[in-house]
């Protein structure tokens, strides 16, 4: 059982945020256990060839056959517009002894050959590891995992303005709850470790990785908790429905269907996962689409990122009417 209390004015305080880094963490779980994650089968085979190169031996020690993690890979975000390269900036820089603590509550036999030698070297190799996958296996998936995330704080919001915070915590997950000021998580551990969190407030972050609600190992940590989002289960569905019957007469299906999604910016590989078809053929779609003027694009770090233009807006509302 994990308790915080957050007396005086913490309950007021509470926030959401969303985390790349800690989805990034959590998703090394998938990889020691497929099985118990399903909904992520269609992105781990879309991504195998990728993680080919990466420093997977580092990568499987972070985690235990309990698929725990350590505490500094998760540090507490602060908004819901957290960046990635901003949180791999604070694990870069966590003390040495840190480290080694956190390493050891993962691993308390002793610690998998790719994680021992100097500290260091290891947290170097650990920063270097995960910013590969990053660029590998996340960067382009996560334009679409980021907008069920949003979806969920948003849905979060409105629980509580609807029904207040109680019912906020209570929908959150099956094992928590909110009684008085004292947020209870429930967990098949009779240990019970208990944090008043004085001011800190208590920041809570949604997870496509997860199926529970889990805080960290150390309750000298920020106050967290990491909770499953809601959607999870269809952020890798594919998009099946089809443009307007006007606009794929005249486009035909693919370029009609692409014209309809692109309300907002995204990249083809992102547009091929919820189409269902390869970014090769999403490319050919988009760049005839753009060269008629009814898209517009944009590099964005190493993505290109394509939007529906204003004669594509009047295109589709046309079509609409």
């Amino acid at each position: 059982m994990l308790e915080y209390d957050l007396g005086g004015t913490d309950l007021a305080a509470v926030r959401f945020a969303i985390s790349p880094l800690t989805e990034l963490a959590l998703s090394l779980r998938t990889w020691q256990d497929p099985g118990r994650f399903p909904v992520h089968l269609p992105w781990l085979a879309a991504t195998r060839h990728a993680r080919d190169g990466l420093d997977t031996e580092l990568l499987v020690a972070l985690s235990n056959e309990r698929l725990s993690l350590p505490d500094f890979l998760t540090p507490r975000p602060q908004t819901p517009l957290t960046r990635f390269a901003d949180e791999l900036g604070v694990v870069s820089a966590t003390p040495a002894a840190v480290v080694l603590e956190d390493l050891a509550e993962v691993h308390p036999g002793g610690l998998p050959r790719a994680l021992q030698g100097p500290t260091a070297r290891v947290l170097g190799r650990t920063v270097t590891a995960l910013a590969d996958y990053w660029t590998a296996c996340f960067e382009p998936w996560w334009p679409r995992m980021r907008a069920v995330l949003e979806a969920d704080v948003v849905h979060r919001g409105r629980t509580t303005a609807r029904a207040g915070t109680s019912a906020m915590f209570t929908d959150l997950a099956p094992e928590v709850s909110l009684v008085g000021d004292v947020v209870r998580v429930s967990s098949g551990s009779a240990h019970l470790r208990r944090r008043i969190t004085a001011g800190e407030g208590l920041t809570l972050v949604p997870s496509l990785f997860t199926r529970t609600t889990v805080g960290p190992f150390d309750t000298e940590e920020a106050p967290l908790l990491v909770y499953p989002a809601r959607g999870a289960g269809t952020v890798w569905q594919a998009d099946r429905s089809g443009g307007p019957e006007a606009l794929t007469a005249i486009l035909g299906e693919a370029r009609a269907r692409l014209i309809t999604l692109l309300e907002s910016p995204a990249s083809s590989t992102e547009l091929g996962v919820r189409l269902g078809v390869t970014t090769s053929a999403v490319n050919q779609h988009l760049r005839a689409l753009r060269d008629a003027g009814l898209l517009t694009s944009a590099r964005h770090g190493r993505s290109v990122l394509y939007l529906r233009s204003e004669l594509g807006d009047a295109l589709l509302a046309g079509s609409l009417g």
